[in-house]
């Protein structure tokens, strides 16, 4: 059977609450290898961008918890909740999320592209932050590497992606994966 967005979403977000829940109180300011971050502004991104997202495409407002200043975990628990519950919800499939750059998608595989693949590529900036397990699974790296890869010049030109790191062919999917979206593994 095919995994659903849902599916896809609590394994992916399982990996970043163990991230999360791992990260020492005092590692939340370390740098982060996002230019210009700090461990917590790793969870701060993921809070705070997707529910505006949400809202402005499609109608659906997430539960706000704390400042990520304050608590961290909580903030992300809350969130991570918040999405789990939309997916999980059989209404949520037959949703259209609309967006000018892509148009309008079921809502349910908008999170799955944007925001899921996000969190999954964002395990290893807060793990390589806070000297946690940097592993990520193969298979995602592979699927997300084949799905971006002819999208270059369109995701360097969104700004969302820093400049590609080049790798030797040899290095793993996980390293070719970080490398291509401007990451140095």
């Amino acid at each position: 059977m095919a995994r659903t967005a849902a599916d896809e979403h609590r394994t992916v977000a399982r990996a970043f609450t163990d991230r999360v829940r791992g990260t020492d109180p005092g590692a939340w300011d370390n740098p982060a290898p996002c230019e210009g971050w700090a461990a917590r502004d790793v969870v701060r991104h993921l809070v705070e961008w997707f529910p505006a997202f949400l809202k402005a495409g499609a109608g659906v407002e997430l539960p706000k918890g704390p400042s990520v200043d304050d608590d961290p975990v909580a903030a992300w628990a809350i969130h991570r909740d918040g999405v789990q519950d939309l997916l999980d919800d059989p209404a949520t499939a037959h949703k259209l999320l609309s967006n000018p750059h892509i148009g309008e998608i079921p809502l349910d595989q908008a999170v799955d592209r944007f925001y899921t693949a996000d969190v999954f590529m964002h395990t290893w900036d807060l793990a390589r932050a806070t000297g946690q397990d940097e592993h990520l699974d193969p298979a995602k790296c592979a699927q997300l590497l084949d799905g971006m890869l002819p999208l270059d010049d369109v995701l360097r030109a969104s700004g969302q992606y820093g400049p590609r790191v080049e790798v030797p062919e040899s290095a793993d999917v996980q390293t070719r994966l970080l490398a291509f979206i401007g990451r140095k593994p």
